[in-house]
């Protein structure tokens, strides 16, 4: 088998590291999981025990790789990751979130963890942005990112060229209606759009859809964008 070289975005292959995440991708994609890496200080564990079976029974090869392990994940209680080979999934013409310029891997992945709870199974991202794949995009996701249907677009006019059926809910804090209204009067198929974590979204997604608060108090300046997708994704889909 080739040597696991560390991971960059431009591989064609990424890791899901930890117990949780390897299950999440054998329950939902096993037709891309490609090689099942074991740290021999987790070979007693429960968890790691299941994890084999399951490779076992999907045919999937299994190795130490302590060394691996440690380098990918940067800590020494990483006991099992799955190396996947990427894939890209088209979105289908539903609910969705799309992330302009998101930057920040633990944003992403908490933010794909709360939309799968809050039953939203389409994600867009808008380039420059975090890579998807990223391992601690996955880790951060506990392996929701598996479960959810995601794309790149190099731009939100391609996006919105290759989608156009959403009405479009673009999240600032100078919107035009707070949450609350803008959830009771949606519309379906919808897109909840939101910016980068520190520019937000730029002056011109106020004309387009209908642009939209989170209420606040005065102590706070404004919400970290997982906080903000999860409250926008709860309101919408109650």
């Amino acid at each position: 088998m080739p040597k696991l070289e560390p991971y960059r975005k431009e591989l064609p292959y990424s890791y899901a590291l930890g117990i949780f995440p390897a299950m999440h991708l054998l329950e939902a994609r096993p037709e891309v999981a490609m090689r099942l890496l074991l740290h021999p200080a987790g070979l007693k564990s429960e968890g790691v025990n299941k994890l084999r079976e399951k490779c076992a029974a999907l045919g999937i090869r299994e190795e130490e790789a302590e060394r691996v392990l440690r380098r990918e994940s940067r800590k020494d209680n990483c006991f099992a990751a799955l190396v996947f080979e990427k894939y890209e999934d088209p979105l289908p013409p539903e609910n969705c979130a799309v992330f302009c310029q998101i930057s920040d891997a633990g944003n992403l992945g908490t933010a794909l963890r709360a939309l799968l709870g809050f039953g939203l199974r389409s994600v867009a991202l808008i380039r420059p942005c975090v890579d998807r794949f990223d391992p601690h995009v996955v880790r951060a996701s506990m392996g929701a990112l598996f479960h959810l249907k995601t794309a790149a677009y190099a731009s939100f006019e391609a996006y919105r060229a290759a989608n156009p059926a959403q009405a479009l809910y673009p999240f600032m804090l100078d919107g035009a209606i707070p949450l609350a209204q803008a959830a009771a009067q949606k519309r379906e198929p919808y897109a909840l759009v939101f910016g980068n974590e520190q520019a937000g979204l730029p002056a011109e997604f106020q004309h387009l859809g209908q642009s939209v608060y989170i209420p606040q108090s005065k102590e706070v300046d404004s919400f970290n964008l997982a906080i903000a997708a999860s409250v926008a994704a709860y309101a919408f889909t109650q």
